[in-house]
């Protein structure tokens, strides 16, 4: 049985990805990292870590001491946050991926490694709609930055020493667990606390902005099934693109009216519509599907019934 190590396991992604590994490999074999404490269902469900992955020492220890086979390194300054603190974010999100994939290269053990990209590595000349799997690529943040640089880093590592790393770039993810931690696509998620907390919510993008998301049990499993695929049958090896449905602020708004009929919502763009105005409307997947079978379960209308219903049950209101 594979011990896997998840980086970043107190994060969005990261607290609902590492559920769902434990119930398919055992409690005992995911071993949940952060720098900070996680929530009681990780503390309680599994081992859990205080563990810095910029410390190279210290993770190497870690991942021989416990024989890790797969690692999942989620870690990483958002696009929202790293544009307030960027030489900082450009350190942090690039150090720990080449941490990770040192400790790959070194330690005969480590079989195959998780990195997330996103949709920020495309730019304002990258094509907008059905953006295609390889096109121009002029990221203008430090976050679409970084990670175009993680792609190319993970495509060298895998050609030139063999590491077996796999990434998809995520669009906006979209989850009633865990609230939004600086990303640009934040929107899509506090719209629907705000919803249910005030019955109204002012929105940092415009009303039009189409952006990409995905609700989150589609980001676990696609990230699942990518890492479980057959090695030979993956095609891309910097990083997938994964679509998920294109909407708009305006579009969930009448979602949740549904559910909501008073639900307001104003429009206040700051700083990250800009951020948005260069990112794709839509992302073409097929890639995805075809080399690994990726597949969308949620469409709007039903996400947003989920959404509403369990956030509701998480403010007890």
């Amino acid at each position: 049985m594979d011990n896997i190590l998840v980086i970043g396991a107190a994060g969005q992604i990261g607290s609902e990805l590492v559920a769902e590994l434990r119930t398919i490999y055992g409690n005992a074999h995911v071993y949940a990292t952060d720098i900070k404490q996680a929530p009681p269902d990780i503390l309680e469900g599994g081992p859990f870590q205080i563990l810095d992955v910029m410390d190279d020492k210290q993770l190497i220890h870690f991942i021989i001491r416990h024989k890790i086979s797969q690692v999942y390194h989620l870690a990483a300054v958002l696009s929202g946050n790293a544009e307030k603190l960027p030489t900082q974010a450009w350190r942090i999100n690039m150090d720990s991926l080449m941490n990770i994939l040192e400790v790959a290269k070194m330690v005969e053990e480590v079989k195959k490694v998780f990195w997330p990209s996103s949709i920020a590595v495309f730019g304002p000349t990258t094509p907008r709609h059905e953006t295609p799997q390889r096109t121009v690529m002029d990221p203008v943040t430090v976050y679409g930055i970084s990670k175009l640089a993680g792609e190319r880093w993970c495509d060298y590592y895998f050609k030139k020493f063999g590491v077996d790393v796999r990434s998809l770039r995520y669009p906006g993810l979209i989850s009633y667990k865990t609230e939004p931690g600086g990303g640009t696509t934040d929107y899509a998620v506090e719209i629907y606390f705000e919803a249910v907390r005030q019955g109204k919510y002012e929105c940092f993008l415009t009303e039009a902005t189409a952006l990409p998301v995905l609700f989150m049990p589609d980001a676990i499993t696609a990230t699942i099934n990518l890492m479980e695929a057959d090695r030979s049958s993956l095609t891309v090896h910097s990083s997938y693109n994964l679509g998920g449905m294109s909407v708009t602020p305006g579009e969930i708004a009448v979602e949740i009216r549904k559910h909501i009929p008073e639900f307001a919502i104003s429009y206040k763009p700051d700083f990250r519509q800009a951020i948005a105005d260069t990112w794709p409307h839509s992302v073409d997947d097929s890639k995805a599907r075809e080399d690994w079978g990726f597949a969308q379960t949620y469409d709007l209308e039903k996400m947003t019934g989920i959404m509403l219903k369990e956030i509701r049950e998480k403010l007890k209101t």
